[in-house]
């Protein structure tokens, strides 16, 4: 069963730069296309950025420009870097497997103005 751990979200100032992080484990990681979500309260899940087993990247419109997904297959763990942040961003981010239905815990990122 895939589980998923992210990390690194916190309080950061507009402008700012994040890095999150999500450890998976019980699937063949470097196998598997990843994906980066984000939820705000009362508002859908919504799509941020997807890389595939081979390195193919992709992103929401909105975010392109900001946001990089990265991935180490020898570590299994899956990378969002966010640079010049806007408050905007503040929602919780998710990391998840194409493949699969789980989802992680996420971890909360708030953008100060």
């Amino acid at each position: 069963q895939v589980q998923l751990v992210e990390s690194g979200g916190g309080l950061v100032q507009a402008g700012g730069s994040l890095r999150l992080s999500c450890g998976v484990s019980g699937i063949t990681f470097s196998a598997q296309t990843m994906e980066w979500y984000r939820q705000v309260p009362g508002k859908q899940r919504e799509y941020v950025a997807s890389i595939t087993h081979g390195g193919i990247t992709s992103y929401a419109d909105s975010l392109k420009g900001r946001f990089t997904i990265s991935r180490d297959n020898a570590k299994k763990t899956l990378y969002l870097q966010m640079d010049n942040l806007k408050p905007e961003d503040t929602a919780v981010y998710f990391c998840k497997c194409l493949r699969y239905k789980n989802w992680g815990q996420g971890t909360q990122v708030t953008v100060s103005s």
